[in-house]
């Protein structure tokens, strides 16, 4: 076995070297993406791809100076202030969510870390959220180790936090929080039990062995990141990174792949820039290992293609959005109040065995 059938084996590690992955990043195109199917297709159906919908419970103003944000406070990018969404108003959209086919309904807050009284009101969202048997995922900023616990008994699924670049690079995008919190946050996450969603944003000016340093990071944690977001930049005018030049699709396509052979038990989410790739561009990404997808008009407040854009090129390809696998307590939890509501409806739907002959019509 060569060195690169070795890397191209699929087998879970957490000790990449740089070397490694870029080995395996700049192999030729076609074996790269040869590689990939074949371990996606080891551990996932090929043909299913897991639908998400994000959706902005509190917009803009955010104190943070992430280069590429139009949240951001520091930049004038013309984005209209909201204030934290009522819960009612967020579980309207959820409900629409799950209505489109969408499976795990994200709610994302422009905060550095939340403050424990709206933390409170976005467990409520949670608790409600995760009741109509949709999966659940926030992303809120830094957590405290206390923090994190708390979402975790509302009984959130999943809490992103993305690294963002490599940690060489990460000065040039954000200077008001270190790489070094963001890691602290996704540790209080794991440490709760919540699964861990963290990947990157990609064309942002750096170099390709930041790309490598990036996913070095993501695939050495103590455990894979549940869920893996790649992200292509949307350049927002106004931003430091409005003018950025526009990202290589190739370049994209190679990373969703390493991302997929070297973190092989990860979903893959094909994320931001979507609303830029042609269709050809997607299914080569699809082919490349990634499964999972927001589904919807806007990524926080971003475009985002629309769902029925989305099924139509899913029928196109043949891909079918994957359906919740649910626990085994909730299955027993769902045929239990199933149970009590078919005893319910017999006990009202019996008849007296006599008449009451006091009862005058």
């Amino acid at each position: 076995m060569s060195n690169l059938d070795y890397l191209n084996s699929g087998k879970v590690r957490n000790d990449w070297s740089l070397a490694e992955i870029e080995a395996i990043y700049n192999q030729p195109f076609n074996d790269l993406l040869f590689a990939a199917q074949l371990i996606h297709r080891q551990n996932f159906n090929p043909n299913e791809v897991q639908t998400s919908t994000l959706l902005s419970i509190k917009t803009g103003a955010c104190p943070e100076d992430c280069a590429y944000c139009p949240q951001s406070g520091h930049y004038n990018t013309g984005l209209s202030k909201e204030k934290l969404m009522a819960v009612q108003k967020v579980v309207e959209k959820a409900q629409q969510a799950k209505k489109n086919g969408a499976t795990r309904f994200c709610m994302g807050a422009a905060w550095r870390s939340p403050r424990d009284k709206d933390l409170d009101v976005v467990i409520e969202m949670v608790r409600q959220v995760k009741d109509m048997g949709l999966e659940t995922c926030v992303t809120l900023g830094m957590l405290t180790d206390e923090q994190a616990g708390k979402l975790a008994e509302a009984g959130l699924d999943y809490y992103n936090h993305n690294l963002d670049t490599s940690p060489e690079y990460y000065e040039q995008i954000i200077t008001t929080r270190s790489y070094d919190n963001r890691l602290d946050t996704l540790q209080n996450v794991r440490d709760a039990g919540i699964n861990v969603c963290s990947g990157g944003i990609i064309g942002m000016g750096e170099k390709v062995n930041d790309r490598y340093g990036l996913l070095m990071q993501l695939a050495n944690m103590p455990e894979h990141p549940q869920s893996v977001p790649i992200n292509m930049l949307v350049a927002v005018p106004g931003t430091p990174l409005g003018e950025v030049e526009k990202l290589d699709e190739f370049d994209f396509i190679r990373m969703i792949a390493t991302a997929r052979i070297i973190m092989p038990n990860s979903y893959v989410r094909l994320s931001a820039g979507r609303e830029d790739m042609n269709e050809q561009t997607q299914a080569l990404c699809y082919f490349a290992g990634a499964n999972s997808i927001f589904y919807g008009e806007k990524l926080l407040t971003t475009a985002n293609p629309e769902a029925e854009a989305d099924s139509v090129l899913f029928k196109r390809l043949g891909i079918q959005p994957e359906q919740r696998h649910h626990s085994k307590e909730e299955v027993e939890a769902e045929a239990a109040d199933m149970a009590a509501q078919a005893a319910e409806q017999t006990t009202s739907d019996k008849k007296p065995l006599f008449y009451d002959a006091t009862e005058v019509n």
